[in-house]
């Protein structure tokens, strides 16, 4: 006897024949259609979950409202723990999240690192998901096991549009992860000027102490290497003309002086000691940032 199929191939006989619109999305949801109609019904609970992933992933939302008349679930998982609208979220699939949404998905699920879907959105940079979710009631600060809020992935990700996003949305400027970090520290630490700028203007404390008491300065001067030294300085400058202090210093009793020059950032040191960053303070160890160099062209820069 012949199997059921999962989809019913007459359901979708347009999309499998390539009778839509010939745009790239559109054939990709054709070949899917033309891919699922060919699956047996064998376990045909978990198969339609599946199918439902994969349409959530590629916002087929015509095959995933198919599949939800047929029977699928939008409570069930995948093996991390996802749902078809935290994969929808994580791929930006717009389509799909609203056809998700509409058939009762549960926006606060979270998977099996405790991310909802609104903070899969946020660290992939899907903002216009985000703003879909978030205007369907998504909690804007819901963070996931390591403490990492929307907020946080965003300003992490260099998402600016996202992070003014979110910020109108009321997310908690200066919520600390399990790192001690705070948004600002990211923003900082990655060069991201334009993002740090945005944070300040909406009330994060350009000058907070956070974990291993490092501040937002600090983390900009030993900023990402894959940052250019100039959107570094960009930052520290920010920082310091939004009231950053440039003497304080972290549990190793370091300051963002000898963390630039522990880092090698030589035109970060420069920056610096224009600034009147004090190069003979020693650190908890008794090491100046002369002792910390990471080349011997900084050290001499520093009377090393």
């Amino acid at each position: 006897m012949k199997l059921k199929a999962v989809i019913p191939l007459a359901a979708f006989a347009a999309l499998a024949a390539g009778a839509v619109a010939a745009q790239p999305a559109s054939l990709i949801c054709s070949a899917l259609a033309q891919e699922l109609a060919q699956k047996p019904a064998h376990g045909e609970i978990r198969l339609l979950s599946e199918a439902l992933f994969e349409a959530a992933a590629l916002d087929c939302a015509d095959i995933a409202a198919g599949l939800l008349d047929e029977g699928a679930s939008v409570h069930a998982r995948n093996a991390g723990g996802a749902s078809a609208l935290s994969i929808a979220a994580s791929k930006g699939s717009r389509n799909v999240t609203g056809v998700l949404l509409e058939a009762g998905a549960d926006i606060h699920h979270r998977d099996l690192t405790g991310a909802t879907p609104l903070l899969r959105a946020a660290r992939d940079g899907r903002r216009r998901v985000a703003a879909i979710l978030l205007e369907a009631g998504a909690d804007p600060n819901a963070a996931d096991d390591k403490g990492i809020t929307p907020l946080i992935a965003a300003a992490f990700g260099g998402h600016r549009r996202l992070v003014e996003t979110l910020i109108a949305a009321g997310s908690e400027i200066d919520a600390v992860d399990g790192t001690g970090k705070v948004a600002l520290s990211y923003a900082a630490g990655r060069g991201f000027v334009d993002i740090a700028e945005l944070l300040i203007s909406a009330g994060a404390d350009p000058d907070g102490i956070w974990g291993h008491q490092l501040t937002p300065l600090m983390w900009a001067a030993g900023h990402a290497n894959d940052a250019p030294p100039s959107d570094g300085i960009a930052t520290a400058k920010l920082l310091l003309e939004a009231g950053a202090d440039l003497s304080r210093q972290d549990d190793r009793g370091r300051d963002a002086l000898m963390i630039a020059a522990a880092r090698g950032h030589a035109e970060m040191v420069a920056f610096l000691l224009e600034q009147g960053a004090d190069p003979a303070r020693r650190d908890g160890q008794g090491k100046t940032a002369a002792d910390l160099a990471a080349t011997e062209a900084i050290r001499s820069r520093l009377g090393g």
